[in-house]
């Protein structure tokens, strides 16, 4: 059976697409960006994130750890990293949720039976199941089974993708996606790669052939200070959605800094640590290029 790789199941999400829905978050995705909020979905194996706060050293999880990796110290215990294989023994034995394994594998049918416990909510609100991450196009063939799983059970589908992947993968989820959300980050090729370590040409052109065939898209733009916020990127953004023929609509997402923690216990460096939100004043402004553009345009997910 296919199985996926998931650090997430997020029930009761209302930001994720119409109605409510459930939010499954595959782990893995080829862009890097700075400011990401969800650094447990980058890795595409599964990782420990340890908490040294919550830390009783009581010698738990070292006791436990089949690798002989961990070993106490004054600040916490220590990981040895090369002989670490992330196999969450450790997480299983901490008492106070010091130590958290980030990922599970799950079969179609496991999760077609996780999801389906909320269907009366779909039913109710018109919701559903999104897919996000990460990206859920790196692990394709599990994606397209749990969409057509989806789809086989009358279930509404989205997904959430970076659209960096071939144009190929994306158009086979043409027939079993309802609504695609579809990042678009940065406009300017250079300043792209500087922030998220990829090219965007391949996002730029996917988007367009994505919005030609008319499926459904929602435009989704993060406005994060000092890298994409200005009126010149914006701005260039409004032009490009206005151009695709079947004009999109626009959720633009500000950027908050709830991820620092997440960051600290997977021993990342969080290079967004001091940023903070754009004034609500602020995202209104940038809110009426869209609109100018003739682009409907809703402020959050």
């Amino acid at each position: 059976m296919t199985t996926g790789t998931i650090f997430n199941i997020m029930r009761f999400a209302v930001n994720d697409g119409p109605g409510i829905r459930t939010t499954v978050f595959l782990k893995g995705c080829p862009l890097a960006c700075t400011w990401c909020h969800n650094p447990e979905g980058l890795h595409p194996a599964m990782e420990v994130a340890y908490r040294p706060d919550r830390c009783a050293h009581c010698g738990a999880c070292i006791e436990a750890c089949p690798e002989h990796a961990l070993a106490d110290a004054p600040e916490g215990v220590e990981r040895a990293v090369d002989l670490c294989v992330s196999c969450g023994t450790c997480a299983g034995a901490c008492v106070t949720d010091a130590r958290e394994l980030m990922g599970r594998e799950i079969t179609v049918a496991e999760l077609m039976k996780e999801v389906l416990k909320d269907r009366v909510f779909y039913d109710e609100s018109g919701g559903g199941v999104t897919f996000s991450g990460g990206e859920p196009l790196l692990q394709y063939d599990f994606l397209t089974g749990a969409l057509a799983a989806c789809r086989k059970a009358d279930v509404h589908t989205a997904v959430e993708t970076t659209g960096f992947t071939s144009w190929e993968r994306l158009s086979a989820l043409i027939p079993f996606t309802r609504l695609f959300l579809y990042d678009l980050k940065v406009m300017d090729a250079e300043r792209h790669r500087q922030f998220t370590g990829v090219s965007n040409l391949r996002i730029l052109e996917n988007l367009r052939a994505l919005a030609a065939t008319r499926a459904p898209v929602t435009v989704r733009v993060p406005l994060v200070p000092g890298v994409n916020d200005d009126e010149e990127n914006i701005r260039a953004v409004a032009r490009f959605v206005a151009d695709l023929g079947t004009v999109p609509p626009v959720h633009l997402l500000p950027f908050h800094a709830g991820a620092s923690g997440k960051y600290h216990a997977l021993g990342m460096a969080y290079a967004m640590e001091d940023l903070r939100s754009p004034s609500q004043e602020r995202v209104q402004s940038l809110a009426s290029i869209f609109t100018a553009h003739g682009i409907a345009v809703h402020i959050g997910g």
